[in-house]
């Protein structure tokens, strides 16, 4: 099993970062993602859902596992074959107060099976892809202040 983490800290405070990635079926903020919606019509909250996103040329379906309002988390895998030669792909994004200073720090791992040979580099490739993310989030957040 091979993992991939990464994490910051945003100068905008848990409520703010929730308020935006709250909603498993729209992941449009990620800056990648052209296309999200709930593919069974259940809401970005309830376990169980299946979104359906498009980024670039790939689509992606995933499948809402966990999600808590109160740990502002959510867990989610890939329903079909995933965008990436993976298996058993299981990823979770949270966001926890830096109480300090009303900061929020988020973080996103993902557990998942590949061959030995290609672990760095998707482990990698995962984790630029968070950092990505994060990023065009840290910038709408940004723009919205």
């Amino acid at each position: 099993m091979a993992q991939a983490y990464y994490s910051t800290i945003f100068a905008n405070s848990v409520e703010e970062v929730w308020d935006i990635i709250k909603d498993f079926n729209d992941d449009r903020w990620s800056g990648d993602v052209t296309a999200s919606k709930s593919e069974n019509g259940q809401s970005g909250s309830t376990v169980g859902t299946i979104r359906t996103h498009t980024f670039g040329d790939k689509t992606a379906r995933s499948d809402l596992k966990a999600y808590s309002i109160l740990d502002h988390s959510l867990t989610y895998g890939f329903v079909g074959k995933p965008p990436l030669p993976i298996e058993d792909y299981i990823s979770t994004l949270r966001v926890t107060p830096v109480t300090e200073d009303d900061r929020a720090f988020v973080e996103w791992s993902a557990t998942f099976n590949c061959a030995e040979a290609q672990r760095t580099e998707i482990t990698t490739q995962l984790i630029s892809s968070y950092r990505r993310w994060l990023g065009s989030l840290r910038q709408k957040l940004n723009a919205a202040s």
